[in-house]
């Protein structure tokens, strides 16, 4: 299935997703959207009133990043009118196409399963979170400015994890001159944090590397930053969590000690919304190519 000419339903969302209609139609497709805030006009975008209108003949899918609710309510934008992805809907869609979805649920994977679509699930796709870790690295560095009286030039920052967003986090922090340390569980991280240049910090010392820190980002989706943890920490430091809500901080704790924590989810779509929906509507383009040169081969 390539691109060019193809019936596109954009169902929800956010700013990403506005974006990512923007790089679709220059890639040549027709694209329906709704439950998505649309201002512009653009040739080849229709604008539909229900999501089962979008899906009418549509070729492939794109819901949000958030996904849907367990009764199928897809995630909208602020003011936008709520909008459902059901059954009866998908069925209209056209034979074999396919709906991606940033996270899915067992309510989707029943509903495209009875549909006979296949479902991609992308946010957790090592490809599609490489790309997206430079924009959540950066919003959570631009958050941590906006949260300290200091630089981060010549600041001691700590990064807990070292997966795609604490490795693109600890680059952009090396790369402003902060004292970067990263802490990690397993040796071979170990390894390579050392071996990138930082100050690795073995999980049994997070206490004392918490105590040394001005500048905290956890990029790990588990209690990680305890009260006992946050009560090593100086008073002037600045938590940034953008791990996936609820985040590996406790808040209450962080409150109480009156440290200044923040939770950064979905940072993408809020700073660099161009970015993040380009990064979208390439996986799905690629997707599609793809699947049209192996159906080219047979």
């Amino acid at each position: 299935m390539s691109v060019y000419g193809k019936q596109i339903a954009v169902i929800g969302g956010d700013r990403r997703m506005a974006e990512a209609v923007h790089f679709l139609l220059r890639a040549g497709a027709r694209v329906r959207v709704a439950g998505l805030e649309w201002e512009d006009r653009f040739a080849g975008v229709e604008v539909c009133s229900s999501g089962a209108e979008a899906l009418t003949g549509a070729q492939a899918v794109i819901l949000p990043v958030q996904g849907v609710s367990p009764d199928g309510t897809v995630y909208t934008a602020d003011g936008v009118p709520p909008c459902v992805v059901d059954l009866d809907g998908l069925r209209r869609c056209a034979r074999g196409a396919p709906v991606f979805v940033g996270l899915s649920n067992p309510y989707l994977n029943r509903i495209c399963e009875e549909a006979g679509l296949p479902l991609i699930e992308y946010r957790e796709a090592d490809h599609f979170a490489t790309w997206n870790s430079i924009p959540s690295a950066e919003g959570a560095i631009q958050m941590a400015m906006e949260s300290t009286p200091f630089t981060i030039f010549g600041s001691r920052s700590l990064v807990i994890g070292f997966g795609r967003t604490g490795k693109a986090i600890a680059m952009l922090l090396k790369g402003l001159n902060a004292e970067v340390s990263v802490a990690a569980r397993s040796e071979l991280d170990q390894a390579r944090i050392w071996a990138a240049g930082y100050r690795p910090v073995e999980w049994a010392a997070l206490p004392q590397a918490v105590a040394e820190a001005d500048i905290i980002f956890n990029t790990v989706p588990a209690p990680v930053l305890t009260l006992e943890v946050l009560a090593r920490a100086p008073g002037h430091a600045v938590i940034v969590d953008v791990a996936s809500a609820p985040g590996g901080t406790d808040f209450e704790a962080a409150r109480e000690l009156r440290l200044t924590a923040r939770l950064a989810p979905g940072l993408p779509g809020i700073v660099a919304p161009v970015t993040a929906g380009r990064i979208i509507a390439e996986l799905v383009v690629r997707h599609l190519r793809r699947t049209d040169a192996m159906e080219g081969e047979r």
